[in-house]
């Protein structure tokens, strides 16, 4: 079905057809071992629309023992033809790229060109890490004429993913596409809210060439399904991304086994607009920084660290922007969908009440909402707060939604000192006309990427993660195969 017809589909149902409601493992969907189901919710309408496993650690150990058969045939399979079968994976999601897309806007609340714009990135990982499978060789080393030495880069084996519900297929793609080129096997836990296209994309592995267990999903909340995935034993890498809080408790899960961790947690991310910046473009891109999926992203610029001279024209212009944006259902075309559920509602509200009542200056939003056509769904206004001080909560703690922080600087030291001066580390955008002030800033701010005069400009080719409480390690890019390799040195005398 185009998407046009799967989104007149939904409308008239109220459902889509052939939604996986079940587990994958072992190359086929499992009924969940407890028999008990989850509903899932269409955020824009806040009405369910489909059902899925809920899991248990049952469910989790079928998976982590098929993971554990399927690697060892896996890693014997030779990376070339690894590559081809990358290659094929992206090709079908490409072919099904219509309703990759309608099912995770309609899961997610993001508009459908949001959701297209992630399964045409997917669909390139899997092609990148596809070309770098047949790639991933050791080295040799010079010890003299008594020994032969040189090193191997083996795969680490099961690896688990726990994948957030802002972005469920581009995050899980940018991890168990880098694990499946090194030859590991992965097992997957979607967020709850957001479970269809990681069943979706695991059944698409098996029809391009994969080997039954090398990848499987196991739905469900993160108490009764992630818990145990993290915690078991014979899981050699877990990657992570999601809130501070639980990315701590994954670190303590998986302590006992030396458990090799990549972590993405949060962000609170600077835009630093110099007082020789366009004041047209800094508008535009903290605009499209901070209201793109509804603000829901870890790198998203969520302050506005801007010179004094330039906050009036700016601001101007911005607000206009903001205003005039269309919030709605994501199948519908809006500018902006909704926000992913009715907690994550509540705590956005629950920021913008403490800020009002803290006495912030709102210069618009701040305030939740529904779809104009509709009166139905979870929204929250675009929200732009003006002059916060350093120490303002809503400077400090990572809100999550469509919520801009200004802050204004007289001179360079001080935008730095705002720019580092939260616990965050994970991204910044820098607008100057200078390329030396652009290069000199890129090096003081402390975060894992920095774009200029852009936001979000870097590719999948390049590293992504963060410093300090954003985690640590890199996903994306050759760095992003590091994870899922361990190097072995190996020496002969002769």
């Amino acid at each position: 079905m185009t998407a046009d017809h799967l989104i007149s589909t939904y409308f008239a149902t109220g459902t889509l057809p052939d939604l996986p409601r079940d587990h994958f493992i072992d190359g086929q969907f499992v009924p969940p071992a407890g028999g008990a189901r989850m509903q899932s919710y269409d955020p824009g309408r806040a009405v369910p629309f489909g059902d899925f496993a809920a899991g248990t650690a049952a469910d989790v150990d079928h998976a982590v023992h098929s993971a554990t058969r399927g690697f060892a045939i896996w890693r014997e399979t030779p990376p070339a033809q690894r590559c081809a079968i990358l290659m094929e994976v992206a090709r079908l999601i490409r072919a099904e790229a219509d309703r990759l897309a309608v099912v995770e806007s309609l899961d997610s609340g993001k508009t459908l060109a949001e959701a297209q714009g992630d399964i045409a990135g997917s669909a390139r990982l899997f092609e990148y890490y596809a070309g770098a499978a047949d790639k991933l060789d050791g080295r040799s080393v010079n010890l003299g004429n008594d020994n032969a030495a040189f090193s191997l880069r083996e795969p680490v084996g099961v690896t688990a993913h726990i994948v957030p519900w802002n972005y469920p297929t581009s995050t899980l793609v940018r991890g168990i596409a880098p694990a499946l080129a090194a030859g590991c096997s992965a097992v997957v836990k979607p967020a709850e809210t957001t479970p269809y296209t990681a069943l979706m994309i695991a059944e698409l592995l098996i029809r391009a060439g994969v080997p039954a267990g090398v990848v499987n999903v196991v739905t469900g909340t993160g108490q009764e399904a992630g818990a145990p995935l993290v915690q078991d034993p014979r899981v050699r890498h877990v990657t992570f991304t999601g809130s501070v809080a639980t990315g701590v408790g994954v670190m303590q899960a998986v302590a006992p086994n030396v458990t090799g961790l990549t972590l993405e947690l949060g962000g609170k991310s600077p835009l630093v607009a110099c007082a020789d910046a366009d004041p047209e473009a800094v508008a535009e891109g903290a605009l499209w920084a901070i209201f793109s999926n509804a603000g829901q992203i870890c790198s998203a610029g969520s302050r506005l660290v801007i010179h004094r001279d330039l906050h009036a024209p700016v601001l101007e212009r911005l607000v206009a922007k903001a205003q005039a944006l269309r919030f709605g259902h994501g199948l519908r075309n809006a500018d902006m969908g909704a926000v992913n559920s009715d907690r994550h509602l509540a705590a956005i509200t629950a920021h913008l009440d403490s800020a009002r009542a803290r006495g912030a200056e709102i210069l618009c939003g701040g305030n939740p909402a529904c779809d104009p056509d509709t009166g139905t769904g979870w929204f929250f206004e675009p929200t732009i707060l003006d002059r916060l001080p350093a120490d303002d909560p809503a400077i400090q703690q990572e809100i999550f939604g469509p919520v801009l922080g200004v802050q204004v600087f007289e001179d360079e030291d001080q935008a730095i000192a705002l720019a580092n001066g939260t616990d965050f580390a994970l991204a910044a955008g820098i607008y100057t006309c200078d390329i030396s002030t652009a290069l000199r800033l890129s090096r003081r701010i402390d975060a894992g990427q920095v774009t200029v005069n852009d936001y979000w400009a870097g590719g999948i080719e390049l590293p992504f993660g963060g410093n300090r409480k954003s985690g640590f390690g890199r996903e994306k890019g050759l760095e992003g195969l590091d994870a899922y390799t361990r190097a072995k040195a190996i020496t002969l005398s002769v």
